[in-house]
């Protein structure tokens, strides 16, 4: 098999394969930054909740209008920032921490998201809701997840500074009168939105594989913020060409073989990176002699 046959010929004779691609590089340009935001947060796992809690949503619109993204994303939107507000709400009003409550919504409602689907739809179609089916994805959901890309990229750009101002010094945003409440709201919108683009590739279960596991390979090899953001774009857009090479040629799920290709790449890095094993094994101590 030459080069061309195996890098080149998939995205070049198959419009499924290209019209898969745009989507991996819509979504990585707008989880990139979120999913780096949520890290140094230390909000990670809260990615992954918001994720299970679009289920519900997807699953009626799934029932309505059977698998149409556009239904399927406009239900699983309004359902993630449903528990997202209820979360933070339930957080503020009572003893529970956030961390607490988002994992009791979000095991709700992936429990009721499954059952909705199992109603009327069959393994097939659970699977579909579940895992994805990014090389059926259309030309609607790709405008869709292009559109999310966008809205990401504007809204950061007009709270960029109050959200790293939080990451890093919280205290201070407060003392300077900054509204930490709202910004924090806006966040979370961000992040379920990103969650709605990445369910309509990968599935509810692995939405949130292209937003965190970036994020924690650009932790290892950057430095600055704006380098982490570049880094986990870029992890981003390789996990999505390799891994659908992968799918294509491995006759494997596209889903997981993105995911376990940006997973491959963490791996290498913590083996590789200035922030990784190696180089705390093989780096003297500053003091040593």
């Amino acid at each position: 098999m030459t080069l061309h046959e195996w890098w080149i010929a998939p995205f070049d004779d198959f419009g499924f394969m290209r019209r898969a691609l745009m989507a991996c590089l819509a979504l990585g340009l707008g989880a990139g930054p979120v999913g780096v935001l949520l890290m140094l947060r230390r909000m990670s796992l809260v990615g992954d909740a918001l994720s299970h809690a679009v289920l519900p949503g997807a699953a009626i619109g799934f029932l309505i209008a059977g698998l149409s993204y556009p239904a399927m994303g406009a239900g699983g939107l309004v359902a993630g920032l449903v528990v997202a507000l209820l979360s933070g709400q339930v957080s503020r009003e009572t003893v529970l921490k956030e961390d607490a409550t988002f994992a009791t919504f979000y095991l709700t409602s992936l429990a009721a998201g499954v059952l909705i689907v199992s109603l009327r739809g069959s393994n097939v179609d659970l699977l579909h809701v579940l895992f994805g089916t990014i090389l059926a994805i259309d030309a609607d959901a790709i405008r869709l997840v292009g559109l999310i890309a966008t809205l990401t990229w504007m809204s950061l750009a007009l709270v960029w500074r109050p959200l790293v101002a939080e990451c890093f010094d919280p205290d201070f945003l407060r003392m300077v009168g900054g509204h930490g409440r709202g910004q924090h709201l806006l966040f979370l919108a961000l992040v379920v939105i990103n969650l709605v683009a990445g369910f309509q590739t990968l599935g509810t279960l692995m939405a949130v594989g292209l937003m965190m596991i970036p994020a924690a390979v650009a932790r290892l090899w950057a430095r600055t913020l704006t380098g982490m953001v570049l880094v986990a774009m870029g992890v981003a857009w390789s996990s999505g060409y390799l891994g659908l090479l992968i799918s294509f040629h491995a006759h494997l799920a596209s889903g997981p073989a993105i995911v376990l290709t940006a997973s491959a790449l963490f791996i290498l890095s913590l083996g590789f990176a200035p922030g990784g094993v190696a180089r705390r094994l093989f780096t003297r101590p500053h003091l040593a002699h």
